[in-house]
């Protein structure tokens, strides 16, 4: 994530990746699990509403990866990096939060939180 915020490629914090998110230039999104119910919801139905992936992390790892406190989200523009951070996350098993609530829906049981 280092190299990504040195590139100009990631904004941090939830307010600023939700308005990345609604100005359509976010490619993926990082949300820490840790951050609060309200702005869960705020990024998954923007994120939904765009079609853009994302992905919850385990708690403070958001934090360790840009070396900075209290940091509850992350969205990355298009690009390389982006694209590598995602094939990353599918290779290791982590759902899209998006298309895992999408599918549950189909089942007909409750959304993924």
């Amino acid at each position: 994530m280092g190299l990504a915020m040195r590139a100009g490629q990631v904004t941090l914090g939830a307010n600023l990746a939700l308005t990345v998110v609604k100005s359509g230039k976010a490619a993926l999104v990082l949300i820490d699990e840790g951050a609060s119910e309200n702005t869960r919801k705020k990024l998954m139905d923007a994120c939904a509403y765009r079609a853009v992936p994302i992905y919850t992390l385990p708690s403070g790892l958001i934090d360790d990866a840009c070396g900075k406190d209290s940091r509850y989200a992350a969205a990355f523009k298009s690009g390389g990096l982006a694209d590598k951070i995602r094939q990353l996350l599918i290779s290791q098993g982590k759902p899209d939060q998006i298309e895992e609530q999408k599918n549950c829906q189909k089942r007909g049981g409750a959304s993924v939180q």
